[in-house]
């Protein structure tokens, strides 16, 4: 109960919690059973518009995961283009910002040029695949019109559903076989039984709601509600929306994330709480692997 009401006063102070976040570097990111021994895909890790998480920052777990599983990850420091996406297989954009900090005036404004979005839309049309992480205000409105272009509408607030979370903690969300909050996709089933995700916990987001073929990985119950703001307030319903959406734009895959702690490992406050892959008890970095994996082509539809 200790842990539970300090992690409360974390996310009442949300600016200093993030501020205080930083990747776990005890967390195991070995691989059991390589996807690929050498030459994997290549994956583009975007750093090019303020991201909040970078490759050797708060996402460094998750990467250095990535790279155990052979795959070859490459920090962008460029706008998105033809030429910058052509040679890539997976591009993905973690938390990307409207300006440098995100309390500086218009870090909620699209992180990415119009032309930029084009050339991500075009890319993913012709056969890439783009996994676009998108967290609580500010990080929803800096993503929406990245989003809106490939017919995903985001909340680019917060979630909370009470009923379908840790005891104490209405934005931390449990997603599972048992709440019948995780879909039947690859993504979820993985390669085999070894490989199954039977639950995963994500640590205060955003809802999502996507094209009418998508599919709703992290589907939000009847009960989840949004919130402009973390303090519970002007709350709207959130039923039929998702944290994860998984579907396909032409020959490509898009996977669109509405929380992103729950694919790195973080430690956070004095007490160096785990968020994220590092926290007992879940299958998220089971989840990562899998949700690569479809991205990349190694998992097939059924």
């Amino acid at each position: 109960m200790r842990i539970v009401a300090i992690l409360v006063l974390l996310l009442a102070l949300a600016g200093v919690a993030l501020a205080q976040q930083a990747a776990d570097p005890e967390f195991n990111t070995s691989v059991e059973n390589l996807a690929y021994l050498r030459n994997g895909p290549r994956v583009l890790f975007d750093e090019a518009h303020h991201n909040f998480h970078t490759a050797d920052g708060r996402y460094k777990p998750f990467v250095d995961l990535l790279m155990s599983d052979g795959y070859q990850v490459i920090r962008n420091r460029k706008p998105f283009s033809k030429v910058s996406l052509d040679t890539f297989k997976v591009l993905v954009i973690a938390n990307a910002l409207g300006a440098e900090e995100m309390d500086d005036e218009g870090s909620d404004q699209s992180a990415f040029s119009e032309s930029e979005i084009q050339a991500v839309y075009d890319w993913v049309k012709s056969g890439g695949a783009l996994l676009l992480i998108a967290d609580h205000a500010p990080f929803g409105g800096a993503a929406a019109a990245l989003g809106t272009k490939l017919g995903v509408d985001m909340s680019k607030g917060y979630t909370f559903d009470a009923p379908n979370a840790l005891q104490g903690i209405a934005s931390f969300l449990i997603f599972s076989r048992e709440n019948k909050l995780l879909a039947s996709h690859p993504i979820v089933d993985g390669r085999n039984e070894k490989e199954r995700v039977n639950r995963v916990l994500t640590f205060t987001g955003q809802s999502l709601k996507g094209p009418e073929e998508s599919s709703l990985i992290l589907k939000l119950a009847e009960t989840a509600q949004d919130s402009p703001n973390h303090e519970h307030k002007n709350m709207v319903s959130a039923a039929g929306r998702a944290q994860a959406l998984a579907f396909k734009v032409g020959k490509g895959r898009v996977v669109v994330h509405g929380e992103a702690a729950m694919l790195s490992a973080q430690i956070t406050g004095q007490e160096k709480f785990k968020m994220g892959m590092n926290f007992e008890g879940y299958d998220n970095k089971q989840y990562a692997l899998n949700l690569i994996h479809w991205l990349s082509g190694l998992l097939k539809e059924k």
